[in-house]
């Protein structure tokens, strides 16, 4: 089956890999989906990943509860360093060829983010994790996926999530709350949607970068959506 993107940026949650604890890190989850991922790289596509830190600690959370703002997305980009080691860990036990990068340098463990190594590491075939967000505290790890898909050139954003899709409102909240198949960023904007944080829609809008919303808790949906399978929802500019 051939793939319909070339090269796509893979938005994980930290929160996705706690599994039913809903903290730390689960090895079945990561297993889980490092062989989604190796079934999506033996089409050729290209993959990069952005990864939170939210199974370890939330900033915006923490600050909430009287933490300094700034320290506590300091500490969760970290914890989104711990993530992405834990997820390469996985993916290579699956056979694949791994780089991480981090926006904040840890020498030791991980390749300082330089844009034009990690385009090179996906041109030979590498999966390229993308820790420690943008670097810089007031900004999420949507943004991050949002910056560094641009500059990496990437055909589109796989934004993972524990829902089906974008919803006009909490489906586990109400009942009758109603899916949207697609959506345009202005719209996801105007409505003020919560799937992903406002900067990154509309860093993603100026770009015309296309956003995929979907499921991962459903085994081969990763497959599904970059073979161009209708599955969540796509935005589009």
């Amino acid at each position: 089956m051939k793939a319909a993107y070339r090269r796509v940026l893979l938005k994980l949650s930290g929160e996705g890999l706690a599994g039913e604890n809903g903290q730390g890190i689960s090895p079945a989850v990561l297993s889980g989906i490092a062989l989604q991922i190796r079934d999506v790289h033996a089409l050729g596509v290209q993959i990069s990943i952005v990864i939170g830190g939210g199974n370890i600690i939330r900033g915006m959370t923490a600050a909430s509860q009287g933490m300094d703002r700034a320290n506590a997305d300091y500490m969760g980009m970290l914890a989104s360093v711990i993530n992405a080691m834990a997820l390469q860990d996985a993916l290579e036990k699956a056979g694949l060829p791994t780089r991480v990068q981090t926006a904040i340098e840890i020498s030791d463990v991980a390749e300082p983010y330089i844009r034009r190594r990690a385009i090179r590491h996906l041109e030979k075939g590498r999966i390229v994790v993308f820790g420690a967000g943008t670097g810089n505290p007031y900004f999420t790890t949507d943004t991050a996926a949002a910056l560094r898909a641009a500059e990496i050139n990437a055909d589109v954003i796989l934004k993972a999530t524990q829902v089906d899709g974008v919803y006009n409102a909490d489906p586990e909240l109400d009942p009758k709350a109603v899916r949207y198949e697609e959506l345009s960023f202005d719209e996801a904007i105007q409505k003020d949607l919560r799937f992903m944080d406002q900067t990154a829609i509309a860093l993603c809008r100026e770009n015309e970068l296309p956003i995929v919303v979907f499921d991962m808790g459903v085994s081969g949906n990763i497959h599904k959506v970059v073979v161009g399978e209708r599955v969540g929802t796509r935005l589009r500019a």
